[in-house]
């Protein structure tokens, strides 16, 4: 990165830049639900960086209007290979609505942080569009929203089990998962042969297919017609789609989508460590595009422009987030020689003010975290590598983490470097060793002296146990733990730190008894919260399986969940039971429920 130092050369998004760059064709163009700013974080900006590194000439059409004449989408004509459709860095319903259902007035990835400059559905949108446009010019779907959408699935805005995104959208292909090596393998078949016929058998990608005979080994799912109408189905399917996922048998998953079978090839094997380094050297600017100058700030990007990812993937397995479902529960982690060259970069940036925002990745200190014995690994399909317990095969020494915040304190013009990542409070706790504690101790000291901005961010979601094992997080008893030796760390060295705990209302399991006892024991903990959601179901996640059949997938247990948004707003309450236009009513529904002990615990001074 350090070769390509402030490099001003972006991916051409007009005809004018392309005239300008002498390109008689375009081999690929990308089109995207945000902004353009090419930076390692926005998956788009990856994929356009790693074309062009491969040879291919690339464009990138961000955010075209989608309502007018579609001159937008006519502008940059065909591509000589492919369109690349992605609704950006979020499900775009996610970026569109609230758990309430009510529209976002705001959009972080969109000039000024304004909304409406993408469709709801915005990759199945774009698709049809290009679709009759150009029906000759093959279409891969890829991104967040199409990953996680590639089975039939439950919506919770429609409140109905929806198809394949592959069979809504028209597309030919789509990438799931984190796809580069793919969307290269894709780009190089296409310009060998003149056309996507040879792509079928790549792996890591899903299409459409009219043969009716399975292959021997293939993962046979209930079909789009039987799980709308079947509850247990959907759950069955689930089950699967989650245990084939996390483990290394190569097998093609194949769902009958009544219009024609999806077939979904096996994951690609995990990147190295080499692999991921050379992706993070290619040449971004970091910055958004020119087309922005000017104009007002892009939220997301001033979040991230400062900040660092160090490695990919989560073994967390938590019940309702996306991330390992999409990105693998495998770490991979970048060199320390590769980090410490990107903050070297940002630090020689005109623009930059000496704070690095973040120095992490979907979970900060997961950094280098992999199986002592790699063998278990390949056989293992659990979800998660730290519930029900964290297994005895991971390594969770913190030590090349602690080396590398010390080496990144050393770079010149540096001032002060924050984790704003969350953190796996477990982790750091987890007993297994003298040597182990001792360093994961040290980490943590390091941690809260030099790289906490005052705040530090932890994910405890609720205290049941009930709830938590829903959720596949820790016992509350282990924040309790952490919030301990937090507050010890900060006497010995005279520190003011904040802990500032996430919690979620809503999830399946949850009723409002368990709601009042976190607000509880919350208040017992001297903590008033301000990091609080409603659960959102979004596809494809265990929490939104159980939200949807009413069931728990693996034991086919019963499950409540919220649903009305009266439910949903009364379970919300509980987190600002201290508000007095809360009070009232909570003390009404304790009341209904004959608990009264909990109204006294919550709002005696006392407790």
């Amino acid at each position: 990165m350090v070769e390509n130092q402030f490099n001003n050369n972006f991916i051409p998004t007009s005809i004018k830049e392309i005239q300008k760059l002498g390109w008689d064709y375009i081999d690929v163009i990308l089109i995207t639900g945000d902004a353009y700013i090419d930076h390692p974080s926005f998956g788009i900006s990856v994929i356009a960086r790693i074309l062009e590194n491969a040879g291919f000439k690339v464009a990138v059409l961000p955010q075209p209007n989608w309502r007018d004449d579609l001159r937008d989408f006519k502008k940059l004509g065909r591509p000589r290979l492919f369109f690349g459709i992605s609704g950006g860095n979020l499900d775009s319903m996610v970026n569109h609505y609230t758990a309430g259902k009510r529209l976002r007035s705001d959009d972080a990835y969109s000039v000024g942080g304004r909304a409406g400059f993408r469709p709801d559905y915005a990759t199945v949108v774009y698709s049809n569009i290009i679709k009759n446009l150009f029906p000759e010019t093959p279409i891969i779907l890829g991104g967040i929203e199409a990953s996680m959408r590639r089975f039939a699935h439950y919506d919770y805005w429609k409140n109905e089990v929806l198809t394949s995104i592959l069979a809504s959208s028209k597309a030919d292909f789509l990438v799931y998962g984190m796809g580069e090596k793919t969307i290269l393998e894709i780009a190089k078949k296409i310009n060998s042969d003149t056309h996507s016929f040879n792509c079928f058998n790549i792996n890591q990608i899903a299409y459409l297919s009219d043969f009716k005979n399975n292959k021997k080994d293939d993962i046979i799912l209930h079909g789009f017609k039987e799980i709308k109408n079947d509850k247990i189905k959907y759950a069955e399917n689930f089950v699967k789609i989650e245990q084939f996922s996390n483990s290394c048998v190569t097998k093609r998953i194949v769902q009958d989508l009544e219009i024609a079978k999806l077939i979904v090839n096996p994951p690609l094997p995990t990147i190295s460590e080499q692999e991921l380094d050379e992706i993070y050297a290619l040449p971004f600017t970091r910055k958004p595009h020119p087309r922005y100058v000017n104009k007002e700030v892009i939220p997301a990007y001033e979040m991230i422009k400062d900040s660092v990812t160090i490695h990919r993937g989560c073994f967390g397995g938590c019940s309702f987030c996306t991330i390992s479902a999409h990105q693998g529960k495998h770490i991979v982690s970048r060199s320390e020689k590769s980090i410490l060259e990107e903050l070297n970069f940002i630090s020689k940036m005109p623009e930059f003010k000496g704070h690095i925002s973040d120095l992490g990745g979907p979970s900060a200190n997961m950094y280098k975290m992999i199986g002592t014995n790699q063998d278990l690994c390949k056989s293992c399909s659990k979800a998660s590598c730290v519930f029900p317990n964290i297994c005895k095969n991971l390594n969770t020494s913190h030590s090349k983490l602690y080396e590398l915040y010390e080496k990144s304190l050393k770079i010149k013009n540096i001032k002060k470097i924050s984790i704003g990542s969350g953190i796996r409070y477990d982790l750091i706790l987890n007993n297994n060793s003298s040597e182990n504690n001792k360093i994961n101790r040290k980490y943590l000291e390091l941690l809260l002296t030099k790289f906490v901005s005052g705040r530090l961010k932890v994910a405890p979601e609720h205290c049941s146990d009930k709830v938590l094992k829903l959720i596949r997080k820790p016992k509350f008893q282990t924040f309790k733990d952490f919030n301990k030796i937090f507050n010890e760390i900060n006497e010995k060295f005279n520190l003011k730190q904040q802990l500032i705990p996430y919690f979620i209302s809503g999830h399946p399991g949850c009723e409002e008894t368990d709601m009042a006892e976190l607000a509880i024991f919350t208040k017992n903990l001297g903590f008033r919260l301000e990091q609080v959601q409603m659960f959102t179901p979004t596809p494809m996640t265990l929490s939104t399986t159980m939200y949807y059949t009413g069931i728990n997938p693996y034991t086919k247990e019963k499950i409540f969940s919220a649903k009305s948004k009266e439910q949903q707003q009364s379970q919300l309450q509980y987190f600002f039971w201290y508000k007095d236009e809360y009070k009232k009513n909570i003390i009404k529904i304790l009341t209904q429920q004959k608990r009264q002990d909990l109204i006294e615990k919550l709002f005696s001074k006392k407790s």
